[in-house]
């Protein structure tokens, strides 16, 4: 008989461009997971990405510093100890243009893959 939990004792790193880290727990990447995914990230101060419009929901939990994230015209700052959830197909654009680093887990449902993140061109 299968287990009944899933232990989880290492991460798969996602290269990205811009000096973010992306460490994988849950995920297509690390666990073959496609209902959710669940990443640690962090970001240096003055990082930013392209708009994207995914089709996954996503909730952003700050542990440290600040996340900005740019929603249907709306800016919307995330701090330390607080959560931003955005539904799927919606336009969002996450950076960090702050003086200090920021620390973050984002859980996407379903799970994030490149494809799905429907990136604009730099």
């Amino acid at each position: 008989m299968a287990h009944p939990y899933r232990l989880v004792a290492s991460r798969a790193r996602i290269p990205v461009p811009g000096g973010k880290l992306i460490e994988e727990l849950f995920g297509r990447v690390n666990t073959g997971t496609d209902g959710f995914s669940l990443a640690h990230m962090v970001a240096p101060p003055g990082w930013s990405e392209p708009a994207q419009t995914p089709s996954f929901g996503e909730l952003t939990l700050v542990i440290r510093g600040r996340v900005r994230a740019e929603i249907a015209g709306e800016t919307v700052d995330v701090s330390a100890g607080q959560a931003l959830w955005t539904e799927p197909d919606q336009r969002v654009r996450y950076s960090n243009p702050f003086d200090e680093e920021s620390e973050y887990f984002a859980l996407c449902i379903p799970a994030f893959a490149p494809d799905l993140a429907r990136r604009d061109a730099e």
